[in-house]
């Protein structure tokens, strides 16, 4: 937890992948959850917030793990590739895995020996192009220009140490800056409208996904349909409020206890809780199609037959 706190405030990129299963403590080692989501989004002490992925397999987390070593450098930040024991050791079908061996690294904003040479004018926390995400130099870029001092302190525009509440004051809300400018650079979420204008939606992620497609497929055996949105990462794409917007409730479905996925949701997007309904997974098996549908379409059974009052009737 200190050390991502390092990073986070730092900015030193960094990737951990977290195969999460059961717990707390050592709780079932063998059983699969999201259990993590919180303790990952908000890692280490004071106001922190960090990237998560969501990968729905073995392929997507191929991907996803190429991705996030751009994402660290792009952002300069820890990221966090989000699997589940489902995924990390049960075998799973999915796409062959690819590579383009013409892809290039994206290493960001990063200040060369020539620029330095120049004149270009560096501070390692300088906003210099509005996202929030600055500039940085390789050690040993130039003999004479480019070098600052990475600390885990409060310091100023140009890594000068300094407790001043000004400075603090401007560089967090420059990390919350790059933390909006990271909801356009990370995987979007996949939507997908049922055939017919519905009412209610379903958020997922993450091992859930094929589970959820089968699903859908029961659901509407029983008469219903559901829009549906996967997530793929956080911070959550304004998409992700549209997509509630448009709906009277959104099933929110994941494999912990605590709604974890949901209270991000609530507390990120702003979004009133009532509309989020719960649908939790977390006896350590992965999660069927057949929970899935059964706890959806009774919900929505019991919306069909509720008795409809006026207040105070």
């Amino acid at each position: 937890q200190e050390f991502l706190g390092l990073a986070y405030f730092a900015e030193i990129p960094a990737v951990i992948f977290n195969v999460q299963r059961a717990g707390p403590s050592t709780g079932m080692p063998t059983r699969t959850q999201q259990c993590d989501l919180i303790c990952c989004a908000y890692a280490s002490h004071g106001d922190t917030k960090h990237v998560l992925l969501f990968p729905e397999d073995p392929a997507e987390a191929f991907e996803f793990g190429a991705i996030s070593f751009d994402l660290a450098d792009r952002l300069q930040t820890p990221v966090f590739v989000m699997l589940d024991l489902d995924i990390g050791m049960n075998h799973r079908l999915c796409r062959p895995l690819t590579w383009d061996d013409a892809r290039t690294y994206d290493r960001g904003k990063v200040v060369t020996a020539e620029e330095l040479e120049a004149g270009r004018e560096f501070g390692r926390y300088l906003d210099v192009d509005g996202d929030g995400i600055p500039y940085r130099t390789y050690p040993g870029t130039h003999p004479t220009k480019g070098s600052f001092f990475t600390r885990g302190t409060s310091r100023d525009h140009y890594a000068k140490y300094t407790e001043e509440g000004g400075p603090y004051v401007d560089n967090v809300q420059r990390l919350l800056r790059k933390f909006e400018t990271a909801k356009d650079l990370v995987p979007r979420p996949l939507i997908a409208n049922a055939g017919k204008p519905t009412k209610y939606g379903v958020i997922y992620y993450g091992s859930t996904a094929p589970a959820m497609d089968e699903a859908i497929g029961l659901i509407e055996a029983r008469g219903h349909r559901i829009d549906r949105l996967r997530l793929r990462a956080f911070p959550f794409h304004s998409s992700v409020n549209s997509f509630v917007a448009d709906h009277d409730f959104v099933y929110i479905v994941e494999q912990n206890r605590d709604a974890q996925m949901r209270s991000l949701i609530v507390n990120e997007c702003g979004i009133d809780p009532v509309r989020l309904v719960p649908i939790l997974h977390y006896d350590g098996t992965p999660i069927t199609a057949r929970f899935i549908a059964g706890a959806i379409g009774d919900h929505l059974d019991q919306m069909k037959i509720a008795p409809r009052r006026k207040v105070g009737a």
